[in-house]
């Protein structure tokens, strides 16, 4: 009898794809429908996004379909895969409840602008969950990533000020090349790299009181060298155009002379930096060792896995990341002072955590991480547009951490 109920519930991939595959085509149609018929002030861009999931859904079917081998592999339903499938992914169910509660509340929230939008400020933030999540995977984690992020934006903008501005940084600096600060900016932050991973691979300090101690340090020489005179803690501001177009430049606008805003240049240099990290993850022998390392440090040992050589490219790799992300943070901005980047190694850890990054370490994936930071950017931005109190947001983002670190704990003890 349990077998046959189990039959019932078994059916092959290949009928298991071409459902997927019948799905995004219907959404594709209903985008077009809806693009074509539905009043503009209504819905706005709504057919954009439906056309995005039929896009995506389908080509996941059309994939399953042309992977033959697998054709006669069964795909069961069931209660208890249910179960699991809802578990793992409840944060991201609850996030789309979210969307479409906003997008009835506020349809403007419907425009494709608002996406590039929430896209532009999360792809700095998506760069230091990068680099956060190399700690998280080998069960650690890093409270200095902000501070560098600040540190990285002062030194840079401190160097790239135009010399017209009333208030310079430095009077009588000669005009620098871009690339200069930049690297500077970025190698101060790699030096504290090194430090935290010496701390944790040498002493084996735990690496929350290694980056703790690292974190006050960074902010204190940070302040120092902002309450410089002449500039006395002065936001720094009258940046040059040739670095702040690093953060600012639009590509494909205007293009034959249509009225599409553009895509700012920092989405694509996050999507570049997934796509280097994901390489270097999955495909290098060092990607192998920080998940041996996070998984099991003892068995990494045995297996020949040079865990201080290991545990010091994860911290040197992270703050260069960090480094990066502080340098596009400023140029986006045009402007920085020392307390930027305060907090964002707390939204990159939340974001690792809800993204399935494991605490216990050796566990996550890029696309989870994308996913995570996306979640937090779209709570912040669309409880903002809709009017939501930022301190009714502070009350959201921690229902959310909780509830994420306890399935992840849930997922760790049933292993």
């Amino acid at each position: 009898m349990g077998a046959t109920a189990k039959a019932t519930n078994t059916i092959t991939r290949k009928k298991y794809a071409t459902i997927f595959a019948l799905i995004g085509a219907a959404l594709i149609l209903i985008s077009i429908i809806v693009a074509v018929a539905a009043p503009k002030d209504q819905v706005y861009d709504l057919w954009m996004y439906i056309l995005l999931v039929g896009i995506v859904t389908g080509a996941y079917g059309v994939f399953q379909l042309l992977r033959k081998e697998q054709h006669s592999v069964p795909v069961e339903f069931s209660r208890s895969n249910a179960k699991t499938f809802l578990t793992n992914n409840a944060i991201m169910i609850a996030l789309l409840a979210l969307v479409v509660f906003i997008m009835i509340k506020e349809p403007r929230f419907m425009k494709y602008q608002v996406l590039l939008d929430i896209m532009t400020q999360a792809s700095p933030r998506l760069i230091i969950a990068l680099g956060i999540c190399f700690t998280l995977l080998i069960a650690g984690t890093d409270l200095s990533a902000g501070r560098m992020v600040g540190l990285a934006a002062v030194l840079s903008t401190s160097m790239l000020q135009t010399a017209t501005y009333a208030n310079r940084f430095f009077p009588n600096l000669p005009a620098l090349p871009v690339i200069v600060p930049i690297l500077a900016a970025v190698a101060a932050c790699v030096l504290f790299g090194v430090l935290n991973g010496f701390l944790v691979a040498k002493f084996d300090m735990h690496p929350f009181i290694a980056t703790l101690a690292t974190q006050v340090m960074i902010y204190g020489a940070c302040s120092l060298y902002f309450d410089m005179p002449p500039n006395n803690s002065q936001p720094i501001g009258g940046v040059r155009p040739d670095f702040t177009v690093i953060g600012q430049k639009k590509i494909f606008q205007n293009i034959g002379g249509s009225t599409f805003v553009g895509i700012s240049v920092l989405i694509p240099i996050a999507l570049i930096t997934c796509v280097i990290i994901w390489f270097v993850l999955n495909k290098t022998v060092f990607g192998k060792n920080v998940y041996a390392v996070g998984g099991n440090r003892e068995a990494a040992v045995v297996s020949g896995v040079n865990v201080f050589k290991t545990i010091m490219l994860i911290f040197i790799l992270a703050a260069f990341l960090y480094g990066i992300a502080g340098v596009l943070e400023a140029a986006r901005t045009a402007g920085a002072t020392n307390n930027y980047g305060n907090g964002y190694e707390l939204d990159a850890i939340a974001a690792c955590v809800v993204g399935g990054v494991s605490l216990n370490g050796g566990i996550g994936k890029i696309g989870g991480i994308v996913s995570g930071v996306l979640i937090f950017t779209v709570i912040q931005y669309g409880l903002q547009f809709i009017g939501v109190s930022p301190m009714w947001q502070q009350v959201i983002k921690g229902i959310i951490i909780a509830v994420a670190v306890a399935i992840d704990m849930g997922k760790y003890r049933r292993r």
